[in-house]
């Protein structure tokens, strides 16, 4: 298979998602801009390798087991949650809240540990969801750390869609929001990606001192943000602390940080 067959057969992968988790090869060659033929032998070999699967009856097409194998694979064998799934299931049972970890990719925050305070009959390893980053605590723990570059950037191409009346759409407000996130050390959502949901998050560094990603503590918001608040903080900022640790950051004194756009040009 040729470099370019590569690409367009990853490109037709990407196309699936929860609202468009079935295709069909017309669909498929109007998003690709390609002829049904090449459409066509493109989707015949990821079902021969199962990356897709076809219905018998409707012809159509949806991810194949292997997606998930592989979702699997990663999931257990990356570093952050081989380093994180102790720590994070002992937060959980302490605070009988839920416990997450995710990671910065290409300007917004995928989920890769779930933990529960109790058992819960699901599958242990769980890559997804990805998550925006400027209204969920997990993802405000990551931005408040980022290099002044890459957060120019995420600013500048992020529109500050609402999501409950709660959710910060200012850049000004979001801002001084991160700026408040790195001098406490950790973020909260307040209500700003669910309604309901309250959300404590806290950076994770890597020996480097550069953030590997993020823990966050998540529940009903009166549970998360109410008169726990401060204890809970305190044991999130811990077990990020020792989650940093696993990766060799034993900061002396804590580096400068970004330095954080004006916001009159952003607002």
């Amino acid at each position: 298979m040729s470099v370019q067959s590569v690409e367009r057969a990853l490109k037709i992968l990407t196309l699936f998602s929860h609202r468009q988790p079935v295709l069909g090869i017309s669909e498929l060659s109007r998003l690709m801009d390609l002829p049904k033929g090449t459409v066509h032998g493109l989707t015949r070999t990821l079902v021969e390798h199962g990356f897709l699967k076809q219905d018998e009856q409707t012809r159509k097409y949806r991810l194949g087991l292997k997606i998930h194998e592989l979702g699997i694979v990663l999931s257990g064998t990356l570093e952050l949650n081989q380093k994180a799934a102790g720590p994070c299931h002992q937060l959980s049972r302490r605070t009988s809240l839920l416990s997450r970890i995710g990671i910065w990719d290409g300007g917004s925050v995928v989920i890769t540990l779930n933990t529960h305070p109790n058992p819960m009959p699901v599958l242990p390893h769980q890559v997804g969801p990805r998550i925006h980053a400027y209204c969920s605590a997990i993802g405000k723990a990551i931005l408040a750390f980022l290099d002044e570059q890459t957060l120019n950037q995420y600013l500048a191409r992020t529109p500050l869609a609402a999501f409950t009346p709660s959710t910060i759409t200012s850049r000004k407000q979001l801002i001084e929001d991160l700026k408040t996130a790195r001098t406490h050390g950790y973020s909260v959502d307040r209500e700003e990606a669910v309604q309901g949901m309250g959300c404590i998050g806290a950076p994770i560094f890597d020996r480097h001192g550069t953030v590997a990603g993020a823990l966050s503590l998540s529940g009903p918001v009166n549970q998360v943000l109410g008169s726990r608040a401060e204890d809970l903080s305190a044991e999130v900022l811990s077990t990020a602390a020792e989650i940093s640790r696993f990766f060799g950051y034993f900061p002396g004194i804590m580096e400068a940080g970004p330095a954080f756009p004006e916001t009159g040009t952003l607002d």
